[in-house]
């Protein structure tokens, strides 16, 4: 297997993307699978090096990312070093960051030989679940997409409360219990919302998909409720739900990773790869 990491490509304002490539290098065209984190997340979370040499021992071609503006750096892709881009990031960033690594995989000179063009698969978890939906529904390139533990809202409305506190101040904090930091997110997050939500609209975006959708949640998820994923299948005409009995928003994997794959992360993995298959 040839394992590439931390592969640097420009993002799109300039930021870098950094990329992992995982696949057997036997010069024969594979399926491209490419992973996209959640918030709060990035490309060497947990097991995600395990899902990727797991697909790439199933003869897929896989890549996974960190978002230009999740925080990490070049330098420390696996540590928030950058809270002033977390801060500056927003579903738009996002969303084109998908589209430039799209790119870079159909056109990057050292997988032509290892790759079939004709068959881009995508997979998301929580937020970067909503951002794949999105991206499978606008990018015609796309032709599977399976999202864990997905969003089914980018355009909710905060609280009152909360919302005229963010716009005063122009900035409000997400805590990461695992770093013990706050995070910013600056008031641009929900302005970009509010001036792209036709474009944001999960909803409508998972309604017009007309790709095969398979979405694994689990059933005591404590971030996004089952509910959103009951959402997501009631809107798409071809989507698939599996529901994962007691696994929670990250099927019990917990960062850093020890190594040991749990019962419902194994679950999730046979169901993603077969989907593929």
């Amino acid at each position: 297997m040839l394992i590439k990491k931390n592969i640097e490509i420009r993002g799109s304002k300039s930021k870098p993307i950094l990329i992992d490539t995982f696949y057997n290098d036997d010069k024969k065209a594979k399926p491209i699978i490419i992973f996209s984190h959640g918030f709060k997340g990035f490309k060497d979370w947990g097991h995600f090096n395990e899902l990727a040499k797991t697909c790439a021992e199933k003869n897929f071609v896989f890549i996974k990312f960190n978002f230009s503006y999740n925080g990490t750096s070049k330098e420390k892709p696996d540590e928030f070093v950058d809270l002033e881009a977390f801060g500056a990031n927003n579903y738009l960033i996002e969303l084109d960051d998908l589209g430039l690594v799209i790119d870079w995989a159909l056109n990057d000179a050292l997988l032509k030989n290892n790759i079939n063009k004709n068959l881009l698969y995508l997979i998301g978890h929580s937020r970067g679940g909503g951002v794949s939906i999105i991206k499978a529904a606008e990018d015609t390139r796309v032709k599977k997409l399976v999202t864990w533990a997905s969003v089914s809202s980018f355009t909710h409305t905060p609280k009152q409360l909360t919302l005229d506190t963010w716009k005063k101040d122009g900035v409000i904090y997400a805590a990461n219990s695992r770093t013990k930091q706050n995070m910013p997110m600056y008031y641009q997050f929900y302005e970009t919302i509010l001036n792209n939500q036709s474009r944001l609209n999960i909803y409508q975006a998972v309604k017009h998909l007309q790709i095969p959708y398979l979405i694994i949640h689990g059933n005591k998820d404590e971030a996004v409720d089952l509910s959103a994923a009951n959402e997501l299948k009631r809107s798409c005409k071809n989507g698939e739900l599996f529901i994962v009995d007691q696994a929670n928003h990250s099927f019990g994997i917990k960062h850093p990773f020890d190594g040991i794959l749990t019962e419902h992360a194994k679950i999730a993995f046979e169901k993603t790869i077969n989907f593929f298959l």
